[in-house]
């Protein structure tokens, strides 16, 4: 807005119709007095101001509006047909004009003046803003940066007081802090502590689960650098987001060799006891199959049936003594999986072929879904067979009502892995138990009484997709069913 200052009402009527008509907004003060009232009032970008008023004269003004903080930028034009003379133009702008024009005005020439002034006003201010703006916002960085250090200070604080080995890493996943534990196991602290040389790889593991954006967890041994024996130590290294993308990760390892001694001694006990039973069990299969054979019972008579479920439950023994051995094989390392190209939707074809010759086909529907993957992918088959029997049976087996399942498999051209859904209508998991589904002798108390089982087989076949580098998982809803999954690398 422009203010005009003129006593002569005929001038301010004239100069205004002339601003407006340029799509100006003008204000207008018929004294001095009056003017220094609005200019402390209201923003103007430009002040014209007479020279020869009544009471205060346009110098007097413009020497009171450089006093004050908030009119002293204001740029004023002097306009004067009396004071026309040196002295008067020189005292114009001593007094803080930026222009002295004498009457009669050239109203193109002064137009000119205005739109220039008032320009360079508007950009004046416009800085100003912006000005203000940076420093606010170099102010609230500052800010940001002090809290953001207490913060990290703090958070590193309490890693130092922890009894495990604590460490983060930055987005590009290199160690930027580790505890004083760290020291204990390793000799820089941007190097991972050394490892067995029958564990996998920490870098290598960490680069995997980082080009996912997952959290990793792994069992690991890793050489104490005093004593030089290696400790089995449960390391987790977790994402932290902001927004969607990863700022940083922190990780952990636990030391859980005690533990692992224990489980080793159970361990071993299984493995003795399950080698000690599968010989009579495997006498006992064929003393039965023998005596069916001599007998040459009737298939319809009571004998044939309770030789049947005798077999059966030798079977059902058979199954869990197998399990048994191969829970000791992965707690030993020494469940070997031997991986060659295969084509995965052939050994999809063999489980439901298997499923369904085992099974009342009436009373068991099995449907193939998705894109069939005929591409050869490297795989242990055996194995790979091994989970999806596992997944199949346990669809089948907690779903009493509804015995549909459906088998679907997608390719993740991105990702470069092929995933495998085995989807049932049965039961369900509650949320807060489904990640504790895939530990070792783990059984849902609401299913533990009403169908059988050690709580292994989900353990086995997570077992197996971690050697094969894939991922397993399960998502649940309670009386609607389950979908568990897998996925395997294509390469």
């Amino acid at each position: 807005m422009i203010l005009i200052v003129d006593d002569n009402p005929s001038n301010l009527y004239s100069l205004k119709k002339l601003l407006e008509s340029k799509d100006f907004r003008v204000d207008t003060a018929a004294s001095g007095e009056e003017a220094l009232g609005k200019a402390l009032k209201n923003d103007y970008a430009l002040i014209i101001l007479d020279v020869q008023m009544p009471g205060m004269d346009g110098f007097e003004v413009a020497e009171t509006l450089a006093g004050y903080s908030k009119t002293k930028e204001v740029p004023i034009i002097f306009l004067s047909a009396v004071n026309t003379e040196k002295r008067f133009i020189t005292r114009g702008y001593a007094s803080g004009g930026k222009d002295y024009v004498t009457k009669p005005v050239d109203p193109e020439i002064l137009m000119l003046k205005v739109k220039t002034f008032y320009n360079l006003q508007a950009q004046s201010i416009a800085m100003k803003k912006a000005q203000q703006s940076l420093e606010m916002e170099v102010k609230g960085r500052r800010e940001s940066q002090v809290t953001m250090k207490s913060q990290i200070d703090h958070f590193h604080l309490m890693l130092e007081s922890l009894p495990q080995i604590a460490f983060t890493l930055n987005e590009d996943g290199m160690v930027d802090f580790v505890n004083c534990k760290w020291h204990e196991y390793s000799d820089a602290e941007t190097e991972f502590p050394e490892t067995h040389p029958d564990d996998l790889n920490i870098r290598e593991e960490f680069d995997r689960c980082q080009k996912k954006g997952k959290a990793m967890e792994l069992e690991i041994r890793i050489r104490n650098r005093e004593s030089g024996k290696y400790r089995y130590h449960l390391l987790r290294v977790t994402p932290v987001y902001e927004g969607d993308s990863i700022k940083n990760w922190v990780g952990t390892f636990t030391d859980i060799d005690d533990q692992k001694k224990v489980e080793k001694e159970k361990d071993e006990f299984l493995s003795i006891a399950s080698h000690e039973l599968k010989t009579p069990l495997t006498s006992i299969k064929a003393y039965v199959q023998l005596l069916e054979r001599r007998l040459k019972l009737n298939k319809d008579s009571a004998e044939a049936g309770f030789v049947i479920k005798a077999q059966e439950q030798i079977e059902k023994l058979n199954t869990l003594i197998t399990d048994l051995l191969d829970v000791s094989k992965i707690e030993n390392g020494k469940l070997k999986i031997s991986k060659k190209p295969a084509n995965l939707e052939h050994v999809i074809s063999n489980a439901i072929d298997i499923i369904l010759q085992t099974h009342d086909e009436d009373r068991v529907k099995i449907k193939r879904d998705g894109i069939r993957p005929d591409i050869l992918i490297p795989l242990d088959e055996i194995r790979i067979e091994q989970v999806l029997i596992n997944f199949l049976t346990n669809a089948i087996k907690y779903s009493p009502k509804n015995n549909q399942v459906i088998v679907t498999t997608f390719v993740d051209e991105e990702e470069q892995e092929v995933r495998v859904n085995i989807t049932d209508f049965g039961i369900g998991i509650p949320d807060f138990k489904q990640e504790a589904v895939f530990r070792k002798f783990y059984r849902v108390e609401e299913s533990s009484l009403q169908f059988q089982g050690m709580g292994i087989g989900l353990f086995i076949c997570s077992e197996i997709i971690k050697q094969h580098h894939g991922n397993i998982g399960v998502s649940s809803k309670v009386d609607e069913g389950s979908t568990f999954y897998f996925t395997l690398p294509l390469n």
